[in-house]
């Protein structure tokens, strides 16, 4: 599994934030198990996935970048 963590503190009256990244991926086929707290998101893909995640959500206008 990998993780993209989506970069925060996230503001708690922030909607939709999880599902803004989930569409373009269930969409590109990328399966996903998310995790919420309460300042960010965490969306696990299957390593073979991880790359169309990456694209699927560049390609949605999202800014992505891989952790070194």
């Amino acid at each position: 599994m990998a993780a993209l963590e989506v970069a925060g503190p996230l503001d708690f009256a922030l909607t939709g934030v999880l599902a803004g990244l989930a569409v373009p991926l269930a969409e590109a086929g990328v399966s996903i198990f998310a995790l919420a707290t309460y300042d960010t998101d965490v969306l696990l893909v299957r390593e073979a996935q991880l790359d169309a995640a990456i694209a699927a959500l560049r390609a949605a206008g999202h800014d992505v970048s891989r952790a070194s």
